[in-house]
C-alpha cells in the first residue's frame, strides 16, 4: 500500500515538473497539483496584464486595458530595456494612396469597419489598448509556455518536394505568393467574414505572410490579418491579429502582444480585438487594408491598418533573415484540419464558399502589392497559387483596373468531393 502511495506521489511531482517546463500538456500529465498550477498561471497573467490607466468593457465580453505606452509587454524584452520608442516611421512606402480609389462598380463597393470595444470608449493619448488575458485563455493552451503560440510547421510551402510535409501539422492553405526577389513589405485589402469552426482546437484565418530564410528551423515570419480561433480567444468572433517568429514557431514569437516583441504606438486599435461588422452572403461586404513594410532608415518592420492607423513595429533585431529583407510574400487563408472522426473538417475558410462564386459570396484579397528596395509599392510579378486540396479549399487569381491584382479563395472544407 505504501509503495502504491509513493508511486502516485512520485508521478504527480514528475508531471508537475514536466508541465511547468512546458514539455507536456496538462491533459498528458494528468492534473497539476492545484496550487502549483494556479501559481504558474497567475505569474503568467501578471506578466501579460500590465497596470491600466483606464479600462473599457467591450460588448463581446473582452476587457480592454489602456496601458501606458512605455509599460507595454514589449519592454519586458532584455534588449528593449533602454529602447527609445519610434513614434512614427521615418518613411512610408511611395504610391501608398494610389490604390485607395473607391470602386466605381456599384455592386463591388465595400464599407468601413471598426472594433467592437469602440462603442464603450477610447484610450487616452500615450496609452495603447491591450486585450486583457483571462485565466481561462491560458488554461485552454496545451501549456502555459505554449499559450499564444502557433504550432510548429504551420507554414504553407509552395512546390514542396514532399507533398506530405505541409500536411504534417494538419494545417491547410489556399494562397497566392511571390518569390525570387528581395521584398521589403506587402499590402492587401482583405475581405472580412466569420467562418464557422467545427472543433474548438481548429482556427480559420486570412492573412499576409512576410517570410525570410529557409523553410527549416530558422524561418522568419511576420504575419497579419484576421482570424477566428476559439482556442486562443474563447469565442467565434472575427479578430484582428498579428504574429511573428524567428525560428519557425519553436521558441520565439507569439500572437498579438502575448510576448515581448511588437512595439505598439497606436491608441485606437487593439490587437486580438473583434472586428465589426463582418461581410454577409449576398449582402454588405466589409474589408480591411493591411500594410507591413520595412523602414529603410531604422530597419524596423512597421504595420499599418486601414488608411491611416500606423499600429507599431517589430524591431529588426528580433529577426535574422528579415533584418535584411524578405524572400517570399504570401497572401491567403489557413485553417487547421484536425480530421475529427477521421473525416476532413468542415471548418470554413474565408466565406466558406469556393472562389468561382465571386463577389458577395466568396472571400477575396484585392490590390495586393509588394514593397521594393526603393520603398515603392508595386504590383507583384509572377504570382503563383498553392493549395493542398483544391476540392476542400481553392484559390483563383485575376486583375482589373479597380482591384489591381486580386484573388478569390476559400471553401467549405468537408463536402462530397472532400470527404
Amino acid at each position: 500500500m505504501a509503495a502504491a502511495h509513493f508511486s502516485r506521489l512520485g508521478w504527480s511531482r514528475i508531471a508537475a515538473t514536466l508541465v511547468f517546463l512546458g514539455l507536456v500538456s496538462q491533459s498528458c500529465a494528468g492534473r497539476l497539483p492545484g496550487s502549483r498550477q494556479k501559481l504558474e498561471v497567475q505569474k503568467h497573467l501578471n506578466r501579460l496584464n500590465k497596470p491600466a490607466v483606464k479600462t473599457i468593457q467591450s460588448p463581446d465580453g473582452d476587457t480592454i486595458d489602456c496601458v501606458h505606452i512605455s509599460h507595454q509587454p514589449a519592454f519586458d524584452h532584455p534588449f528593449l530595456k533602454d529602447h527609445k520608442i519610434q513614434t512614427r516611421p521615418s518613411f512610408s512606402p511611395e504610391g501608398l494612396f494610389a490604390e485607395e480609389k473607391v470602386s466605381t462598380e456599384p455592386n463591388q463597393r465595400t464599407n468601413p469597419i471598426t472594433q467592437l470595444w469602440h462603442v464603450n470608449g477610447k484610450c487616452p493619448e500615450d496609452t495603447i489598448p491591450v486585450r486583457r488575458t483571462k485565466k481561462d485563455d491560458v488554461l485552454r493552451a496545451s501549456s502555459v509556455k505554449r499559450y499564444g503560440k502557433k504550432k510548429h510547421r504551420a507554414i504553407p510551402k509552395p512546390r514542396s518536394p514532399d507533398p506530405d510535409l505541409v500536411n504534417e501539422s494538419g494545417h491547410q492553405h489556399a494562397i497566392a505568393y511571390v518569390e525570387g526577389d528581395k521584398y521589403y513589405g506587402a499590402k492587401a485589402t482583405i475581405n472580412v467574414w466569420e467562418p464557422k469552426i467545427q472543433q474548438p482546437n481548429e482556427f480559420s484565418l486570412s492573412q499576409i505572410w512576410i517570410l525570410g530564410g529557409s523553410f527549416g528551423e530558422d524561418l522568419n515570419s511576420i504575419e497579419a490579418g484576421w482570424q477566428v480561433s476559439p482556442d486562443l480567444y474563447g469565442d467565434n468572433n472575427t479578430r484582428l491579429f498579428t504574429y511573428w517568429t524567428s525560428d519557425a514557431y519553436q521558441a520565439t514569437g507569439c500572437y498579438n502582444l502575448l510576448c515581448s516583441g511588437f512595439i505598439q504606438i497606436n491608441s485606437e486599435v487593439a490587437m486580438g480585438a473583434s472586428i465589426s461588422p463582418v461581410s454577409g452572403f449576398r449582402n454588405s461586404q466589409y474589408d480591411i487594408s493591411i500594410l507591413v513594410w520595412k523602414d529603410p532608415k531604422e530597419g524596423n518592420w512597421w504595420m499599418q491598418f486601414g488608411n491611416g492607423y500606423v499600429l507599431g513595429y517589430w524591431p529588426s533585431f528580433l529577426f535574422s533573415y528579415l533584418a535584411d529583407s524578405a524572400s517570399m510574400i504570401e497572401w491567403g487563408g489557413e485553417v487547421v484540419n484536425s480530421e475529427p472522426n477521421g473525416q476532413h473538417t468542415s471548418t470554413q475558410m474565408g466565406s466558406g464558399r469556393f472562389p468561382e462564386e465571386g463577389f458577395g459570396k466568396s472571400s477575396y484579397f484585392r490590390n495586393i502589392q509588394v514593397v521594393d528596395s526603393s520603398n515603392n509599392l508595386k504590383a507583384p510579378k509572377g504570382i503563383g497559387t498553392f493549395t493542398e486540396q483544391s476540392n476542400c479549399y481553392d484559390v483563383q487569381t485575376g486583375s482589373n483596373e479597380d482591384w489591381g491584382h486580386y484573388f478569390y479563395f476559400g471553401g467549405p472544407g468537408r463536402n462530397p468531393n472532400c470527404p
